[in-house]
């Protein structure tokens, strides 16, 4: 096993709040990504005005061997009251930027789309001026499922490729590459931002991480997010690589050189890392 370099330890964050923002979640039957995936910045999220919602329950119908959210096929039932939920939660937490997410539904026909655009809706008439971010899977590629979700009008739109087209068949062997940048060019559309993101330190090529890259930019993707993958329990992939801090930067550098308008490139950041940030830094 790879020692882990400095650059990827990190500190839990301040307690108190971290407690605080747990017992809502608890009282309101909420989960959050940051807990399901044991992201390392959960202390950092939760002590800001922004979180991570992940609705549809806490068992994903997909294996992807990176993700530490439970598996099964009898994931949860759809809690109706889920989307009013998350509304009353955001603001008990005064939140200015809610993300929301999910785990894969297979087996609803719809891919769970439907309870996406009711929790947007439900943010949004309940709280002015929040912005709402939404980070769904592939809906298996069913263009009407995500014309579902982009009606409800979310300000920003993410869907994640993950990693290079040659690390798919061990990283996400139920998704497809092409099938995830169609997703992302059907969603460009006046008035939503797109985005995408990915990990690195599984075994890509610095050559693969550029072409991806420009598939990006060549669907009209707005902004992408590079982290460092850590493993996070036994069973999953074991990290092939710890990326240097200086090759993020290239990384980085790299996106904007070829017109994507932002690029967070660094071992911490993660999807929906300082989250809050991206509309002021790109004029949305």
């Amino acid at each position: 096993m790879k020692r882990l370099p400095p650059w990827t330890k990190k500190s839990l964050g301040p307690l108190a709040r971290l407690h605080e923002v747990k017992s809502i979640l608890r009282k309101r039957n909420l989960h959050t990504v940051c807990e399901s995936a044991r992201c390392p910045n959960i202390g950092e999220c939760f002590s800001k005005p922004t979180a991570t919602f992940m609705i549809l329950g806490d068992v994903c119908t997909r294996s992807c061997g990176f993700c530490s959210v439970d598996k099964g096929a009898r994931p949860l039932q759809v809690d109706p009251d889920e989307p009013a939920n998350i509304a009353l939660a955001a603001g008990e937490l005064g939140l200015r930027h809610v993300v929301i997410t999910s785990v894969t539904r297979d087996d609803l026909e719809d891919g769970g789309a439907g309870q996406f655009a009711l929790t947007i809706r439900a943010v949004k008439d309940n709280i002015s001026a929040i912005l709402v971010e939404v980070l769904t899977p592939d809906f298996k590629g069913d263009a009407e499922a995500l014309d579902t979700v982009l009606e409800a009008r979310p300000d920003i739109f993410n869907h994640n490729l993950e990693t290079v087209p040659s690390l798919y068949p061990k990283v996400r062997p139920e998704a497809g590459y092409e099938r995830s940048l169609e997703v992302l060019s059907r969603a460009k559309r006046p008035g939503i931002v797109v985005k995408s993101g990915i990990m690195v330190g599984l075994g890509e090529t610095q050559d693969e991480v550029r072409d991806l890259l420009g598939d990006l930019k060549s669907v009209g993707c707005d902004a992408v997010t590079i982290g460092q993958y850590l493993r996070p329990t036994r069973g999953s992939l074991e990290v092939e690589e710890y990326v240097e801090p200086e090759k993020f930067k290239e990384y980085e550098d790299f996106g904007k050189s070829i017109g994507i308008r932002h690029v967070y490139s660094g071992p911490f950041v993660r999807s929906s890392y300082n989250a809050e940030r991206l509309p002021g830094e790109i004029g949305a």
